[in-house]
């Protein structure tokens, strides 16, 4: 067992955090939180990894001569120096490989946002250079509904208040292994609704995307889109959402030319590799501190076996339940 390792040397630049900042931070974040907490390894994680995303989003960014690091090593560095998790330094490696397995568990919740006319739906790109393209979404936490997990996800990722127009029986669910994902189908967003992601350095850009041009549907979490797009958990989604779309038609009154079209917002910065574009109506929401734990798009999960249902209310007011099983 290698007790946690050491640092990735990968990174040289910038100093490690001060045992001042290391110490308000296990202050902030571990120390002074509900005993329930503290009661499993995977929920001191959790708390850890709020910890290294204000440490990113703050500490970092005021600081430049801080080094910016990863989860794995700021949790290192935080065992080591937090007193009530420094008896545990040795189990370190286990204690980050289960952690991993267990976010793998969590359920995920979140949307598809449809335009008015059906054709396009709501994509948001990862931070990081080469991140895929997703709907939004995220884990749900501790004792949070699907609908709560999802209004929430899009906030924060889109700047888009949906919890007035979500159905709670309009949804996709597709199991992947041990983890539940499901996306509630929204419509009614307006054409020229302002979207912009509340948190920091997760999403670099928000666009409509022609779901003619996200086929083939599959089974791959990882897909291409027509244009070549990396698609990280759409395709699954697919064929559920053509079907959905076949028995609701969008309503008459809508044209074809009002439709969204194209880039909504993008980063000024970001390491993605675009080009920065503003918003071209607003500037990004309000800062709100992140308190999902998802992985955010570009994990590669493929060839799985999963089921996907489709929740809808029928004219007779009761829920119909379609189940689609695909095998590997």
């Amino acid at each position: 067992m290698a007790g946690g390792g050491g640092l990735n040397r990968s990174s040289s630049r910038g100093q490690l955090p001060p045992q001042e900042l290391l110490d308000d931070l296990c202050s902030r974040f571990i120390l002074n939180v509900p005993k329930e907490e503290l009661e499993s390894f995977e929920r001191i994680l959790f708390l850890l990894e709020q910890a290294h995303w204000f440490y990113e989003d703050n500490s970092v960014e005021h600081n430049p001569n801080l080094k910016s690091l990863s989860f794995k090593d700021f949790t290192s560095l935080m065992f080591k120096s937090c007193t009530a998790l420094r008896p545990y330094i040795a189990h370190l490696d286990d204690i980050y490989k289960d952690f991993n397995n267990y976010k793998f568990r969590v359920p995920v919740s979140g949307a598809i946002i449809l335009d008015d006319t059906y054709e396009r739906c709501l994509l948001v790109k990862g931070w990081k250079a080469g991140a895929s393209w997703s709907f939004p979404r995220g884990k749900r936490n501790k004792d949070e509904e699907d609908h709560t997990c999802a209004v929430r996800e899009v906030l924060e990722e889109t700047g888009c208040d949906v919890s007035t127009f979500l159905n709670l029986d309009d949804y996709i669910e597709v199991s992947i292994g041990q983890q539940r994902v499901r996306l509630y189908i929204i419509t009614g967003v307006k054409r020229d609704t302002v979207f912009a992601p509340q948190t920091k350095k997760e999403i670099s850009e928000i666009s409509w995307h022609r779901i003619d041009e996200l086929l083939p549907a599959s089974d791959d979490a990882v897909s291409r889109a027509v244009n070549g797009m990396k698609l990280y958990m759409v395709a699954p989604f697919l064929t559920g959402l053509k079907a959905w779309i076949a028995t609701h038609p969008p309503p008459l009154h809508q044209k074809p030319e009002t439709s969204a079209r194209g880039t909504v917002w993008k980063a000024k910065n970001s390491s993605s590799g675009s080009t920065p574009v503003e918003n071209p109506v607003a500037k990004a929401g309000s800062d709100v501190q992140a308190h999902h734990v998802d992985n955010r798009p570009g994990r590669s999960f493929r060839n799985f076996r999963y089921s996907t249902i489709i929740g809808t209310m029928g004219t007779n007011g009761t829920k119909k339940i379609t189940e689609n099983q695909t095998p590997m």
